[in-house]
């Protein structure tokens, strides 16, 4: 269920990033400024846009490395108690046996 979830925020952003790159494309084309002064100012969104990507990215990555950090603890944790618990019913095991 949580996988759905990440997909969805995913395509969420992905769907904001698209609709605010289409939208400066949009008004730096239909602005009344020079050839050269256009282009200068795509290469500046461009730039901007890929570094806010990057940095979502980054995010991304973070959220995703701390999550299986959780998994990897939580795993460790169970496999303890497990083989505590093993151990203590071996024990039992073993004192009903001698007792017989």
């Amino acid at each position: 269920m949580s996988n759905n979830n990440s997909n969805s925020g995913f395509a969420f952003i992905a769907g904001i990033l698209v609709g605010a790159a289409v939208g400066a494309i949009g008004g730096l084309l239909f602005a009344p400024e020079s050839g050269e002064e256009t282009r200068k100012k795509l290469a500046e969104k461009s730039k901007d846009l890929a570094d806010d990507i990057y940095d979502r990215f980054d995010d991304l990555k973070e959220s995703l490395t701390n999550a299986l950090e959780d998994v990897k603890q939580g795993t460790t944790d169970v496999l303890e108690d497990v083989k505590k618990g093993t151990a203590e019913a071996i024990e039992d095991v073993k004192k009903t046996t001698a007792k017989k």
